[in-house]
């Protein structure tokens, strides 16, 4: 099994930065986010903006075979959607997924973007999507294990009688795209690894209207629901510190601190 990585303080400095420039991207794309525009153009004006902007990589591209610079979700799709010629329309809810390389390391982030009016259903899916990350950012500290950030987000979305994808989870990540730790987004009590400083992972939990089930497209990446329920993202980069942690990719506007301090 691969080893947790312990980022030193030369590491975590190009964390912060790679997380900034991530950030920025969620930022500005979000003027592009209206009614007729295609995902593929998002994903260009994102690709543009990384590559002579910020003069940084779009770590998506090619990964894996991957095709495009973003991911982008509409309604339905759960994640990995692969910018094309659909145009988004009033209504829809949309997720942006953006991992940015600087410097050798990664910053990897997602929201979600209201297209137009939106129900309030699903403003409410997407806003529980949101308040689940926040909860288990906030639990985050050395010495808890990491399991209780799973168990956080389940106690609060089975509340909201949603559910949670089960076969995508967070990860470890740094100089590599994904590493170990997995960050599952329910309860597991077979998770053992103690949070330690130092440790930048992912938090994305992936939240449905409808059952959890989901299944993937014959492009091989498009992952939707089996139901056609509605579903929403977000994630966070983040790093734990001596006494809570830092949110490497948080955004303005988020109600939320960068630094978070745990002292429960």
């Amino acid at each position: 099994m691969e080893k947790i990585q312990i980022k030193d303080k030369e590491a975590i400095e190009k964390m912060e930065a790679a997380g900034k420039l991530t950030s920025e991207v969620l930022e500005m794309i979000e003027l592009y986010i209206f009614p007729g525009i295609t995902t593929e153009k998002i994903d260009k004006i994102c690709h543009d903006y990384i590559i002579y902007e910020q003069k940084a990589i779009p770590a998506c591209l090619g990964y894996k075979g991957f095709p495009k610079s973003t991911c982008i979700s509409i309604n339905n799709t759960v994640c990995h959607g692969i910018p094309n010629s659909t145009k988004l329309q009033d209504g829809d809810i949309v997720n942006v997924d953006v991992s940015v390389i600087k410097n050798g390391y990664h910053g990897d982030a997602s929201k979600m973007f209201m297209v137009g009016s939106v129900n309030e259903r699903n403003k409410k899916l997407c806003e529980a999507t949101k308040n689940s990350l926040y909860i288990a950012l906030k639990l985050i500290k050395p010495g808890i294990k990491i399991s209780i950030l799973g168990s956080s987000i389940q106690n609060y979305i089975f509340k909201k009688k949603l559910s949670i994808v089960e076969e995508y989870c967070g990860h470890g990540i740094g100089r590599k795209f994904h590493e170990e730790p997995q960050i599952l987004h329910y309860k597991n009590e077979h998770q053992k690894t103690i949070l330690k400083p130092g440790m930048t992972f992912t938090i994305e939990p992936m939240i449905n209207l409808g059952k959890k089930e989901v299944y993937c497209c014959s492009d091989g990446w498009t992952i939707k629901t089996k139901d056609q329920s509605y579903s929403a993202q977000y994630e966070h980069t983040v790093l734990v510190t001596n006494n809570g942690c830092n949110i490497l990719t948080i955004q303005k506007e988020e109600n939320i601190n960068k630094i978070l301090i745990n002292n429960k």
